[in-house]
C-alpha cells in the first residue's frame, strides 16, 4: 500500500498512513453504551471519529492506544453522515524500521506554508533597518543567538499560529504591519512630542513575543507550556531576555525602558498577562498589529476548517463567535 497523507485520501480509498493519536475520550451513547472518540492527525489534517464498543478495535483502543503516540495504519477513508472517518483495517505503533518508509515524528505536526529560513532572514533584514546602532545590534544578536529554536517554534500551543514555524510567520507579519502603521502615523503627526520612534516600533514588534522561547517547547506530538511558561509567562520572560542581552551594552536607558514596556504591555489587559496597558505610541502600534494578526489567523482557520452548512459558522471556535461565510459561489 502507498504511504499517503490524510489530505490526499479520496472517499473509499484504502492506503497506509503514519498518524499521531491526538485525542482519546471515553463517552457513552444515549443508551448508556461506552465508546471511545479518537482523533488522529498528521501535518495536513485531523479526523475525529468513534470506536464503538462492538468494534474489533475496542479492546485494543481501551488498553493500548495512547495519546501522543504514533501509529502506522491501513485504513479506508469514508465520508459519512457524521463526517469523515477512517475504517481501520490494521494499526500498530510505529517502529524504528518505519523510518525507511519515510516516517518522521515531525511529519505529523502542522507547519507554516512559508519557508522558516526565509522568514528569519526577512526579520533580520527588518532589524537591520533600525538606525540606532546599539538597539539594532541588540535585536540582531537576540535573533541570531536563538535562530535554531526560532525556525521551528510555534507562536502558541493553540488558537493562532500553533504550528511549526508559526512564531516566525506571526512575528514577521506583526513587524511588517507595525512598520506600515508607524510610517503612516509618523506622517500624519509629525509634531508629536516626543516624535514617534520608528526604531522602537521595529525592535518591539520583532521582540514582543521573544519570551515564548522559554514559555513553549515543541515536542514531536505538539507544543506544550514549560514550567516557567505556566508560572511566569512569555511577557516577563521576554523582558528578562532583553535585559540579559542588554547588559553591558551602551544602550540608552530610556530606549531600553520603552522597549521593555512594549514587551510587557503588548497583551494590553491584565487577564491576558499584561501588567500595564500600552502607554506609549510605539507600544500602542505593536499591540494592535499583534492583536490583528492573531485574530485574522483565527478567523482564517475557522473559515477554512468548519465544514457545516449555512451562511455563518457556529460559535464553537477560538473566537467564541459566528463568522459570516456567505453564499458559496
Amino acid at each position: 500500500m502507498p504511504i499517503v497523507s490524510l489530505a490526499e485520501m479520496l472517499p473509499d480509498q484504502e492506503a497506509d498512513l503514519f498518524l499521531l493519536l491526538s485525542g482519546k475520550e471515553e463517552l457513552k451513547t444515549r443508551d448508556g453504551k461506552p465508546y471511545f472518540k479518537v482523533a488522529l492527525r498528521d501535518a495536513t489534517r485531523e479526523l475525529s471519529f468513534p470506536i464503538w464498543s462492538d468494534s474489533a478495535w475496542a479492546v485494543d483502543c481501551r488498553q493500548n492506544w495512547a495519546v501522543g503516540e504514533f501509529y502506522k495504519l491501513r485504513a479506508v477513508y469514508r465520508e459519512t453522515n457524521f463526517g469523515p472517518q477512517l475504517d481501520i483495517k490494521k494499526i500498530r505503533p510505529v517502529t524504528p524500521a518505519d523510518a525507511a518508509d519515510g516516517f518522521d515524528p515531525l511529519m505529523c505536526v502542522p507547519r507554516s506554508r512559508f519557508s522558516p529560513s526565509q522568514m528569519f532572514d526577512e526579520m533580520l533584514a527588518l532589524a537591520g533597518r533600525i538606525g540606532d546602532a546599539p538597539l539594532r545590534e541588540l535585536v540582531g544578536d537576540i535573533l541570531q543567538a536563538n535562530r535554531e529554536l526560532l525556525l521551528t517554534l510555534p507562536a502558541a500551543t493553540r488558537n493562532h499560529h500553533a504550528f511549526l514555524g508559526g512564531y516566525l510567520e506571526h512575528v514577521l507579519s506583526v513587524a511588517q504591519t507595525a512598520v506600515m502603521l508607524a510610517d503612516k502615523y509618523d506622517t500624519l503627526y509629525p509634531d508629536l512630542k516626543p516624535r514617534l520612534n520608528k526604531d522602537l516600533v521595529v525592535a518591539g514588534a520583532l521582540l514582543h513575543d521573544i519570551g515564548k522561547l522559554r514559555e513553549i517547547e515543541q515536542l514531536p506530538h505538539g507544543a506544550q507550556y514549560t514550567d516557567s511558561g505556566n508560572l511566569i509567562g512569555h511577557l516577563v520572560q521576554g523582558r528578562d531576555i532583553v535585559r540579559e542581552f542588554a547588559s553591558g551594552r551602551q544602550l540608552d536607558p530610556d530606549i531600553l525602558l520603552r522597549l521593555e514596556h512594549i514587551i510587557l504591555s503588548h497583551q494590553r489587559l491584565p487577564e491576558w498577562g499584561s501588567p500595564k496597558p500600552p502607554m506609549t505610541p510605539e507600544a500602542l502600534i505593536v499591540h494592535y498589529a499583534d492583536d490583528l494578526d492573531a485574530k485574522y489567523q483565527m478567523m482564517y482557520a475557522i473559515l477554512r476548517d468548519e465544514t457545516g452548512a449555512g451562511h455563518v459558522t457556529s460559535k464553537k471556535n477560538v473566537l467564541y463567535q459566528q463568522v459570516y461565510r456567505g453564499v458559496e459561489t
